[in-house]
């Protein structure tokens, strides 16, 4: 009998690094040669860069691409298909990079974004060196950005005036820089922006301050830890009681409300989004607590529309993708998930809506359809579905290295007492009204003083109106604990929300629950609730 094909290892990317600068540099020097490869195919091969990364917003060729009711790419967010969709996604990436000639055993390794390396210094260097030698000659860096080789315009023809398109020839950008083109006004205005940033190594050193910022944060309130950002919100998300909670916003957003708090893993998978492309955090810096101290950025992975087109949209998901087989070791999954039936975030109407080659209203199961992916069965083709890729191991050929969030994978001993945590909710935001991705931010007043009590990121499109995904249901919600002390001493009059978007504090400023009296007139009231429990 012949023993089974070896495993194909996808490592950390800082390992591959650290290889390269110690002399073995070819596990670097291919990556780079495929990813090279496939971004310089012509944009109609199945296997170019342009075309996979269309899979998941703009330009979108599904059916019906040019119709509104269909606009928005084959995408899952906020449903229970969110891990297992962008599962397939990677390896297709993956699989074309392989095609490349003389990249045949490449593997992709993945952004340890929870790293000591990473907690220190942001994004690994690979991914923002701005050349790269390969072949005797200097390149540019094939994974920094990717430059269009064909237009994507925005077919959303109400609202002229956000439109957003971009043309060919546009290089993707990252924060603290603008890539918001659609409209002259925006180009003026995106010039304007991008010419006080001309320095690319100055801007890397920005861009990763944030991306540190976002990873490490911890809340602190009267020397007491009340909840932490990204890092904090991977580990977790490892402890979501079950697959649905774990798998999305939706459906954590409902558990929350009527169970202990639980985070999903699409939530600190937003924060990297809009890490990466253009917001930074509320309560740290100079600006504590104020809008953006770098209003204006706009970098493509903080939009769905654009996200994939920045290469580093793979490296990010492989690390969610890791997170995903941790939380299936942990909680002995790695051969058969279950989704909780018809619970929110498990219809095609839920948060985001059908995506194409989906029926509407229709319940989503296992046995959905992950479109556009495929699998060859009986010398055939048929839709992938999320019970072809439960195991990466026996089903999908490859596994992970060691990284960070390992220590994790066995369960923590309980660590606070009964009653010593509470819970913000926010929701009632009509994602509709707000061009693009935004953050909601809960801060209460603590002995007189503002204090920032936590941030969610919500990882949107800049027309919701436009995009299946999107449209039928469009309800963003958050939730903040609360633990320690404090937490039983906070007041539903004490809180403040404020959300911030593209185009700056919705509504001109942060609302409280008492910020408006029961008869006040309907256009006057908070246009989203606040609760404490």
């Amino acid at each position: 009998m012949n023993a089974p094909p070896a495993l194909r290892v996808r490592r950390s990317l800082t390992e591959l690094q650290d290889q390269y600068t110690s002399g073995n540099k070819k596990a670097l020097e291919d990556l780079m040669r495929a990813w090279k490869g496939i971004k310089e195919l012509p944009p109609d091969d199945p296997n170019s860069f342009f075309v996979i990364a269309g899979y998941h917003g703009e330009p979108f060729r599904g059916a019906g691409w040019g119709n509104a009711s269909f606009w928005g790419g084959y995408c899952n967010h906020g449903n229970v298909l969110f891990p297992t969709w962008h599962r397939a996604y990677v390896l297709r990436l993956e699989n074309a990079l392989r095609s490349i000639k003389g990249c045949d055993d490449v593997t992709l390794p993945f952004w340890d974004e929870t790293s000591e390396e990473s907690l220190k210094d942001g994004i690994p260097w690979a991914l923002t060196r701005k050349n790269f030698e390969l072949d005797g000659q200097s390149v540019p860096n094939p994974l920094r950005s990717f430059t269009l080789p064909q237009n994507i315009v925005d077919h959303i023809q109400f609202a002229p005036d956000a439109d957003y398109s971009k043309l060919a020839g546009y290089e993707t950008v990252r924060y603290p820089l603008s890539g918001l083109v659609g409209t002259d006004d925006d180009k003026a205005k995106t010039k304007a922006h991008n010419a006080l940033y001309p320095e690319y190594d100055k801007n890397v050193e920005i861009l990763n301050g944030n991306v540190v910022a976002w990873l490490n944060t911890t809340i602190v309130v009267q020397d007491q830890m009340i909840g932490g950002m990204v890092k904090d919100k991977y580990v977790a998300c490892l402890a979501a009681p079950n697959y649905t909670v774990f798998s999305n916003t939706t459906s954590a957003a409902e558990w929350n409300d009527n169970n202990p708090p639980a985070r999903s893993l699409e939530s600190p998978h937003n924060s990297i989004h809009l890490a990466v492309g253009g917001f930074d955090l509320p309560g740290i810096g100079p600006a504590k607590g104020d809008a953006s101290p770098i209003f204006g950025a706009n970098g493509d992975m903080g939009e769905n529309d654009t996200a994939s087109m920045d290469p580093i949209f793979f490296f990010h998901h492989c690390f969610v993708d890791r997170v995903f087989w941790l939380w299936q070791k942990r909680h002995g999954a790695t051969d058969r998930l279950e989704i909780k039936p018809q619970y929110p975030g498990t219809n095609s109407v839920d948060n985001q809506g059908p995506t194409p080659g989906m029926v509407p209203n229709s319940w989503l199961t296992l046995e959905s359809p992950l479109d556009p992916f495929t699998v060859t069965e009986n010398a055939r083709p048929r839709p992938t579905t999320s019970l072809d890729c439960v195991n990466i191991e026996s089903q999908l050929g490859y596994t992970y290295g060691p990284g960070s969030l390992d220590q994790h994978v066995a369960p923590a001993a309980a660590s606070l007492a009964a009653g010593s945590e509470r819970t913000i909710r926010v929701g009632g935001i009509n994602r509709a009204r707000i061009r693009g991705s935004f953050l909601i931010s809960a801060f209460a007043k603590v002995d007189g003083k503002r204090e920032h009590m936590g941030t969610e990121a919500i990882l949107s499109r800049w027309h919701v109106e436009g995009c299946a995904n999107c449209q039928t249901h469009v309800e963003a919600k958050a939730t903040f604990n609360v633990r320690g002390a404090r937490a039983q001493a906070l007041g539903k009059n004490d809180v403040e929300v404020e959300i911030r978007t593209r185009d700056g504090l919705l509504d001109g400023a942060p609302r409280t629950l008492a910020a408006t009296p029961a008869a006040a007139t309907a256009a006057a009231r908070p246009r989203f609730f606040i609760d404490v429990r």
